[in-house]
């Protein structure tokens, strides 16, 4: 390695947490002050909500509900059209005469 081109490290720097936790690891800088850690986040303490002002989950199952009535009543149509005797072409009757 090159010698005077890394930075100091140090082994035992103190990391701060805004809630008051603290932690100690290895780093270039001596303190790391951060805003949120695994002691305070929702996610790691199990309060996690979702968080829908927008109305976004609502309106994809408005849209995802209206797409099955759509298919729904496509699938009516083809079966009714199916259903029904087809109806003989013009060339069809005038050669049967």
């Amino acid at each position: 390695m090159k010698k005077d081109i890394h930075p100091q490290y140090y082994p035992n720097a103190t990391i701060k947490c805004a809630c008051g936790a603290t932690y100690t690891a290895g780093s270039t800088t001596p303190e790391i002050i951060v805003e949120i850690c695994s002691a305070c986040h929702p996610f790691f303490t199990g309060k996690q909500k979702l968080l829908d002002t927008a109305g976004r989950v609502d309106r994809f199952k408005a849209r995802v509900e209206a797409a099955k009535k759509y298919q729904e009543e496509a699938a009516k149509k083809v079966a009714k059209k199916a259903a029904e005797p087809k109806a003989e072409s013009k060339k069809e009757k005038s050669e049967a005469k």
